[in-house]
């Protein structure tokens, strides 16, 4: 083992000790007892925000000039086909790793019952409850509301559900929110047609979710039994959240709602003691919906159903992960997409941001919000999460008459997952450190994405449809996972690899001067040799400065330094790379006696990354064949 590793070796010693003894972050169970929850619990559902679906005046008034729209999106449904998911439709994902044969017949009939459900409230003459019971009935008769490419945590560990052993995912998670919430505002109305309606669904609630949730702490994103190094994702706060929506609207008992409210408590705080307390999150912004987002539907929830006495909105914490997300957006729908994020965001969250900002005091998220919706006839998210859709009505007024604004704040710097982003006039320049066991990760410690004028110029070209083969033991041959497929070099013939182990060294920001110096060669294997290679990012008013330096003991392989490129490239004339991108002129300058240029252009196949970039783009490929054991590159772009 050479010096650096040796080193690395210690420092990994040095950072597991830091780990172990970091103080627990558990803010909901430290700052509250399960008795003060008992105490707090709001009686009789007088918690609800929303008005009974018998007073039309006030669905008039929260409806708005929503109320047309929401009728015709309705009325589109009234001779909808109900889809039935086949039993090979479960098989396929065991078969060939495609999810979506089971998925979208599923989705498509949820996005018609929320549909049929918002319709009827705007209405409110019973013209689209024969479709909405049908709705229900056929959830009712499913064997599972779970995900096939989440069956395989059942005991069978395949894809065809099975009826004895119910599990909670993301899919049963969202179903069972719409069908209480639908069964809550629609009661009388559905009681007028059949009893028997009603008390199916909440029976099929209380067994395969309330039940499961009460008597299995096993489940993997409940973290109530963390393994050292585990990762605890967007799924914690997101079926946490579902769970105790769910069993809020179902009529249980006072104990089980409270043993219940407790637990998710418990369950959250690891969540919570998972994020970094600088509050960015490293799935990012595309999962922040589903991440920080979920985390604040969750306590916005608790909050409520204990009339105000339990929250943590006051935690710096959590408005530390609502500032993240505004710090991500680079304009024009562009974001940071570093990991599994797409970089295009289209999610019609507006009014989830406007409430996290309120909750929060928070003035850039709030103009944020208003920003993300100036050009959306409707803020209305759609889909399975009734619990947004009522919200985006409640406050699309309000959010209609905030100044919409961009952050400009010229740099936000996560320390603890060493994120940094600055900003420059018209430029954005996004660095990631971090490590390479992330959740949701790539191969990517030291990469970065520049903005030239709210449009991606250096791209993270994000991650495809997903697969049986995205969350398996092959997920690093897909080429977006790897690191040569980002804005990184290939020491010694070696890409970066898959671990914990392989991270960022010392990150270091001078935020005034706007550079930031990362040591990435920790992110390598032995095989490369690297002792040290350090990038430096430097941005300023006229160009983007990107320098390597590097000491390699034993090089017998070429270093190859990549930057990912959208548009129209040329490479024609040695040491210089010119770039039109939507209108844009831009000049990646290198040192030609130092390194050779090749442009490979990128077929983009997956439907998924082809609504973001278009049918291609490209990778170029600066190679020094030279073999030296030191040397110093630097790239420049204006």
């Amino acid at each position: 083992m050479n010096l650096r590793h040796t080193i690395c070796g210690i420092c990994a010693l040095l950072c597991t000790h830091a780990v172990m003894v970091r103080a627990e972050n558990f803010p909901l169970t430290s700052r509250y007892t399960e008795q003060q929850v008992a105490q707090a619990l709001v009686q009789d559902n007088q918690w609800i925000p929303f008005p009974a679906y018998t007073d039309r005046t006030a669905w008039d008034s929260l409806i708005g000039a929503q109320r047309e729209r929401l009728i015709q999106q309705g009325e589109r449904r009234l001779n909808y086909r109900w889809k039935h998911n086949l039993a090979t439709d479960y098989i396929e994902y065991d078969r060939s790793g495609n999810r979506r044969i089971m998925e979208d017949p599923m989705s498509h009939n949820h996005t018609a019952l929320s549909d049929l459900v918002l319709a009827e409230l705007a209405e409110g003459q019973g013209r689209f409850m024969d479709q909405i019971v049908n709705g229900l009935w056929l959830e009712c008769e499913r064997t599972s509301w779970v995900l096939s490419a989440h069956q395989f945590r059942q005991p069978s560990k395949r894809t065809l559900p099975d009826w004895r052993t119910p599990i909670i995912d993301l899919g049963s998670g969202e179903v069972a929110g719409m069908m209480a919430w639908t069964c809550y505002l629609l009661h009388d109305s559905l009681e007028r047609i059949d009893p028997m309606i009603c008390q199916r669904v909440e029976h099929e609630l209380r067994q395969r979710i309330v039940i499961p949730y009460l008597n299995n702490d096993r489940e993997w994103w409940m973290a109530l039994h963390l393994k050292p190094g585990a990762i605890v994702n967007n799924w914690n706060p997101w079926c946490n959240f579902n769970v105790l929506q769910t069993a809020m609207l179902c009529r249980l008992g006072q104990d089980t709602v409270q043993t219940l409210t407790w637990r998710t408590m418990q369950s959250v705080d690891r969540f919570i003691n998972y994020v970094n307390s600088d509050g960015a999150c490293e799935e990012g912004p595309s999962y922040w919906g589903h991440a920080a987002g979920k985390l604040f539907d969750y306590l916005d929830l608790l909050s409520r159903i204990t009339g105000g006495r339990i929250q943590i909105f006051d935690l710096p914490q959590i408005n530390a992960m609502g500032q993240y997300f505004v710090a991500t957006q680079a304009g024009n729908n562009w974001v940071v997409n570093f990991a599994d994020a797409t970089a295009r965001f289209t999610d019609n969250i507006s009014a989830l941001v406007y409430r996290y900002g309120q909750a929060v005091h928070n003035r850039d998220m709030i103009q944020l919000a208003a920003l993300m919706a100036q050009d959306r006839k409707s803020i209305i998210p759609g889909g399975t999460d009734l619990w947004r859709s009522l919200w985006s009505l409640m406050t699309e007024q309000a959010i209609r008459r905030t100044t919409p604004r961009l952050s400009e704040s010229p740099c936000m710097w996560y320390p603890q997952t060493q994120f940094c982003y600055f900003r420059n006039t018209d430029r954005m320049l996004a660095i990631k450190g971090g490590h390479n066991n992330e959740s949701h990760n790539h191969n990517d410690v030291g990469t970065c994405i520049f903005y030239s004028h709210q449009t991606p110029v250096l791209i993270d070209a994000g991650v495809g449809t997903y697969t049986k083969q995205t969350f398996s033991s092959e997920r690093y041959q897909i080429w977006s996972m790897q690191s040569a497929y980002h804005n990184l070099p290939t020491i010694n013939g070696t890409d970066q690899q898959h671990g914990a182990q392989y991270k960022a060294g010392a990150m270091n920001v001078d935020q005034k001067r706007q550079q930031a110096s990362i040591e990435i060669a920790s992110a390598y294997p032995d095989a490369s040799h690297a002792q040290n290679w350090t990038r430096t990012y430097q941005l300023n008013k006229s160009e983007l400065t990107i320098t390597d330096r590097f000491q390699i003991t034993n090089p017998t392989m070429p270093n190859v330094v990549h930057f990912m490129l959208r548009g129209d490239i040329d490479i024609s004339t040695p040491g210089y790379v010119n770039i039109r991108v939507d209108n844009q002129q831009l000049r990646l300058t290198y040192d030609a006696q130092q390194l050779t240029a090749e442009l490979e252009t990128i077929t983009l196949t997956d439907e998924r990354l082809r609504r973001v970039w278009g049918e291609q783009i490209y990778r170029l490929n600066l190679t020094d064949s030279r073999l030296k054991p030191t040397d110093t590159y630097s790239f420049h772009i204006k």
